[in-house]
């Protein structure tokens, strides 16, 4: 459905640690930035990119805005979330675990990265 999704950041460099962190967990290479400074994450099904705002202003979070990121355990998700936590990350939401919901049993972990942005690693439990 998506193509590739984009966040603003304040600090690329501090926001890539974070990023080649998290993503590390999940089996992604380091981001890659390219000559306008940006940095990119891409895989065969995607692309994630972190970026100053290019009208100049400084970068904030959308509210009410959570990217997901799949996790294929949740040991992986446990994984990302220290990772984040170590690499600059806010913890936010509650703590990593078990939701029970309509669309059915969810594992999850919430993070706001260095520009505020809310993050989730997401392990669907069967």
């Amino acid at each position: 459905m998506f193509s590739h999704i984009m966040v603003g950041a304040n600090d690329v460099e501090k926001s890539k640690k974070f990023y080649d962190a998290i993503l590390a967990t999940m089996g992604y290479r380091p981001g890659v930035i390219d000559e306008k400074g940006r940095c990119f994450y891409m895989d065969k099904r995607g692309v994630f990119a972190i970026s100053q705002p290019i009208d100049g202003e400084d970068a904030c979070h959308g509210n009410g805005s959570t990217i997901g990121f799949a996790a294929e355990s949740t040991d992986i998700a446990d994984a990302w979330h220290a990772a984040g936590l170590a690499n600059g990350g806010i913890d936010c939401e509650e703590p990593p675990g078990l939701r029970a919901g309509t669309i059915g049993n969810l594992y999850l972990a919430y993070l706001r990265d260095p520009s505020g942005n809310k993050v989730c690693a997401l392990h669907r439990v069967s």
